[in-house]
């Protein structure tokens, strides 16, 4: 997988102790990285992080990242072959309630790294994570492309959009010069399930705790539709992307990558909670949704992404149907809460089995 190029490699993920950081954590120890990771807390109750004890498989520093000083000094000791910035504040709701601590987290942070891989300056590929919401929704039906304007109405969707400005700047200012040992791009995702997430005000982790508890889930916007994938596809873009600059670093730093489901692959959130009942052993037969119209927050409608670029330039494009997807979301929380020994093992066993599907459909990464 990925030319073998992580074996051996110190990468620095920030963010480790988040859902899609655990599971990058995990993926990488698989592959034979030393990993470092750094994150200010355990930002849930479960944690993947803590259920998989990759606490004691990795190096875990904790740190908040908008502490400048604090960065400067973890990568110049460190020094990462392979940086992923991946910590951040992900939910919507939060930005409404705390705006300034996600502004703080996102932009602040970010540009923490940034400063820290200028003055450090030694050789490092970095790939930076921020969202698809970093886009200007203006709700029309096609995807959104790696140009297209940036922006965003609510206070997570616009801190984004300023974490990609940063990164821009830092890039054309500093990384761009014939000096500089930093290659940087920019990744973009959104709408993710998988095993191992319970970030608050989500639907499949909210509908995953109630079914734990044999309790119906309730729905607030069931006919809203979304383009879903599981965490394991943006990773393998990811991933896919630092294994692709390091191969080819003048061609590809400083650019921006969309990875996203096929363009047929939007459904609504009943269909999406149907389909991972299907793989739920539930005791009774009682309704397992009720719904809830009340309104709430401003959330923007149907955002997709135009994953063309990722699938010309990197060679990737997205493994799982969308059966698949809900197979292996609800696969790994039933083992986590009903068999849970062996849970570190499980996790690397789905991305066995999701990197030989992968490798059966002649995905570049995978061979």
């Amino acid at each position: 997988m990925f030319n073998n190029v992580f074996n051996g490699k110190k990468v620095l993920v920030t963010g480790n102790t988040g859902f899609k950081g655990s599971w990058m954590c995990a993926w990488l120890t698989s592959l034979g990285a030393e990993v470092v990771g750094v994150s200010n807390r355990i930002p849930t109750e479960p944690s993947m992080f803590e259920a998989l004890a990759l606490d004691k498989k990795i190096k875990y520093i904790e740190a908040d990242i908008r502490n400048l000083n604090l960065m400067i000094e973890i990568v110049a000791t460190e020094k990462p072959d392979v940086l992923f910035h991946m910590a951040a504040q992900p939910i919507v709701a939060d930005s409404y309630a705390n705006p300034v601590d996600t502004f703080t987290t996102n932009v602040i942070g970010t540009t923490s790294l940034l400063e820290a891989l200028r003055l450090s300056n030694h050789e490092c590929y970095a790939v930076f994570i921020t969202s698809d919401k970093c886009y200007e929704n203006v709700e029309w039906t096609w995807g959104y492309r790696e140009n297209d304007r940036l922006g965003g109405k609510d206070p997570y969707s616009a801190s984004k959009a300023g974490s990609e400005i940063a990164i821009y700047s830092w890039f054309h200012s500093y990384f761009n010069q014939p000096n500089s040992k930093v290659k940087i791009t920019s990744v973009r995702a959104g709408n993710v399930i998988g095993g191992g997430d319970w970030a608050p005000a989500r639907i499949v982790p909210d509908c995953i705790r109630a079914w734990s508890e044999n309790q119906p889930v309730e729905i607030r916007r069931p006919q809203a539709t979304r383009p879903w994938q599981h965490v394991l596809e943006p990773i393998s873009g990811y991933l896919r992307c630092a294994q692709e600059l390091m191969s080819r670093p003048q061609e590809l730093t400083g650019e921006s990558f969309n990875f996203g489901p096929a363009a047929d692959q939007s459904y609504t959130v009943l269909e999406l909670l149907q389909e991972i009942a299907k793989n739920w052993d539930f005791p009774t037969n009682d309704e397992h949704f009720k719904v809830n119209t009340e309104g709430g927050f401003h959330e923007a409608g149907l955002l997709k992404l135009n994953c063309d670029k990722a699938l010309h330039t990197l060679k990737w494009k997205p493994v799982l149907r969308f059966e698949e997807a809900a197979r292996f979301t609800a696969e790994w929380y039933h083992k986590f809460y009903y068999n849970p020994d062996g849970l570190y093992q499980f996790t690397i066993d789905q991305i066995a089995e999701y990197a030989e599907s992968a490798k059966n459909q002649q995905i570049a990464w995978a061979n």
